[in-house]
C-alpha cells in the first residue's frame, strides 16, 4: 500500500512541476478516485497471480519474485501517465528528477 501511495504522489508531483493536466484539483481527483483504486486492484491481482505461480515452498525466491513483479507494475503505471513535454519541462521530466535514475517511459 505504501508503494502505491508513493507512486501516486510521485505522479502528482511530476504533473504539478511540469504543469500537466487541467489543474491540481482535477489531477488530484483523477489520482484519488481512479488511479489509486485501479492500481490497487491490479497490484492485488498481480500479487495473487505471482503467489500462485511461484508457490510457497521457498521464502526468498517467493519474496524476490513478488518484489520484482510489483515494482514492474508500479513502473509501468507511472510510465503510462508520466508527464508530457511542456514549456516548464521540455523533455517531459521535472527539474528535480535525478539524472542517474531513468525517466519512467516506455
Amino acid at each position: 500500500m505504501a508503494a502505491l501511495l508513493l507512486t501516486a504522489l510521485l505522479l502528482g508531483r511530476s504533473w504539478t512541476a511540469c504543469d500537466v493536466g487541467v489543474n491540481n484539483a482535477a489531477n488530484s481527483s483523477f489520482l484519488t478516485l481512479l488511479f489509486i483504486p485501479a492500481l490497487w486492484t491490479i497490484l492485488l491481482l498481480t500479487w495473487l497471480a505471482t503467489s500462485t505461480l511461484v508457490g510457497n515452498r521457498h521464502r526468498l525466491p517467493h519474496a524476490g519474485a513478488l518484489a520484482v513483479t510489483l515494482l514492474t507494475v508500479l513502473w509501468c503505471a507511472t510510465s503510462t501517465f508520466w508527464g508530457y513535454p511542456t514549456p516548464a519541462c521540455p523533455d517531459g521530466t521535472p527539474p528535480w528528477w535525478p539524472s542517474l535514475v531513468p525517466t519512467p517511459a516506455f
